[in-house]
């Protein structure tokens, strides 16, 4: 059986919703907060994640969203939304989403959507990372670049492959923060700056191309671009 999680505000529209899932022969567990769908999203096996994006609180659909991907998580997610504005709606898919559907709706639309996304091939993360002459290779846990053996520490190691799977992106300390050292808040500690300068010193200090970039104000950006920001 296929399991639904279902984070839904209105008390009303998360019954209806549970209901029909249920009545199709899927297992539905309804949430009614941000905060708790996340840490159930993360916590928990599902096969797809059906995502209200506006929640009350400061964890709304769309933190609970950059959430998962920020743990590497590809659950298929389908939002849903009063927002239906083209702008929004290219938010949601580019925050993350993989549809997005506006409401009110229908239940039937709502399930087949459902089927839909479970249609799809699943995206396993490749478990070899490259980017120029570096190589992270998570089944042996082991790092390379230019052929020369990287020792990392476990935190760096989970730090090089956070930043190599987001390669081309800016990624900012909060990403950081919740799926490198599991914080939900901000520790006011220098923890990431002392952890950045140590991996920097392994992987490019001893190189004539740096691939960690400080990207001011925001965060980082792991890039073989020689533009730094």
């Amino acid at each position: 059986m296929k399991r639904c999680l279902v984070i839904e505000d209105e008390l009303n529209a998360s019954r209806f919703i549970c209901q029909a899932l249920q009545m199709a022969g899927y297992e539905a567990v309804p949430c009614h907060n941000g905060l708790d769908g996340a840490r159930l999203a993360l916590e928990g096996h599902w096969d797809i994640v059906i995502l209200d994006r506006m929640l009350p609180g400061q964890v709304d659909g769309l933190s609970v969203l950059e959430r998962l991907r920020a743990h590497n998580d590809h659950t298929p997610v389908l939002i849903l939304s009063a927002l239906g504005s083209t702008d929004e709606r290219v938010r949601g898919l580019r925050s993350g989403g993989d549809d997005y559907l506006s409401k009110p709706f229908a239940l039937d639309e709502l399930l087949a959507r459902v089927e839909a996304l479970l249609r799809r091939p699943v995206t396993v993360p490749s478990p070899v990372l490259q980017v120029a002459d570096l190589v992270l290779d998570t089944r042996h846990q082991r790092v390379t670049r230019a052929g020369q053996t990287i020792v990392l520490q476990p935190r760096e190691f989970r730090l090089l492959e956070y930043l190599m799977r987001h390669a081309g992106q800016v990624v900012t300390r909060t990403m950081l923060l919740e799926s490198v050292w599991d914080y939900h808040f901000d520790p006011q500690t220098n923890v990431i700056d002392v952890q950045m300068s140590r991996l920097r010193t392994k992987v490019d200090k001893d190189f004539s191309l740096p691939l960690i970039q400080t990207v001011r104000g925001i965060g980082y950006l792991f890039s073989a671009s020689d533009q730094h920001v």
